[in-house]
């Protein structure tokens, strides 16, 4: 219950917790900044950790006189996101289908990654990047499934890049005006929830169709 109080309040506090790192850490933000991205699309086991809202965040920090180059920012975080999802396909690739037997790998999660790979093939892998967990477990799916390598990576630039320079520029021209500044926590809120609603679309619909076809 603590570990969940804490990632709400995390999520819901993001510009405080990063402005008192960038006051503490200084130039090693970058490489804090760097590792939770990395973390977050290259580990099964860390879907919880910020990405958008942290993109966001730190793009916003990024117009101030924080210390933090937006140019640095963007190419350092565009690494980590590709790097991570090519470390997390590999890990997929070497499991295989022994990765169902994983207790601490929730079959859940691997089953609507992979109703999301039926319902959009290969660009999963872009379009992942913008829906929460999905986005973590997309590349591991993918390597468990022996997607090829060079169409894997093809997709994995585009959506990294893409993801990245969306979020990061977003809250580098929008983050810092007055009514999201005073309102942060509800701008991370609206964040949260517009990047959820491609799954609970899916969801939605999921559910129609199972009616459907009990009926």
């Amino acid at each position: 219950m603590e570990t969940i109080q804490f990632l709400i309040n995390l999520f819901l506090h993001l510009d405080e917790y990063l402005a008192q790192i960038i006051a503490d850490y200084g130039l090693w933000t970058y490489a804090i900044l760097f590792f939770v991205i990395f973390m977050e699309t290259g580990f099964v086991v860390t879907p919880f950790l910020p990405g958008d809202s942290l993109l966001f965040a730190a793009g916003t920090f990024a117009a101030l006189d924080s210390g933090l180059n937006i140019i640095v920012l963007l190419v350092l975080l565009m690494v980590a996101a590709i790097l991570g999802d090519t470390v997390n396909y590999w890990i997929g690739h070497y499991l295989g289908d022994r990765a169902y037997n994983i207790k601490w790998i929730k079959k859940e999660y691997l089953d609507k990654t992979h109703a999301f790979f039926e319902k959009h093939g290969g660009k999963t892998i872009f379009l992942a990047r913008f829906v929460p967990i999905v986005r973590t477990f997309a590349p591991f799916v993918a390597g468990i499934g022996r997607m090829s390598y060079g169409f894997f990576f093809r997709w994995n630039i585009i959506g990294g890049i893409t993801w990245v320079v969306l979020f990061t520029l977003a809250g580098y021209f929008f983050g810092n005006i007055p009514f999201m500044k005073q309102n942060f926590e509800f701008v991370i809120i609206a964040i949260i929830l517009l990047s959820v609603i491609p799954i609970g679309v899916e969801w939605w619909k999921a559910r129609r169709e199972k009616k459907e076809s009990s009926a």
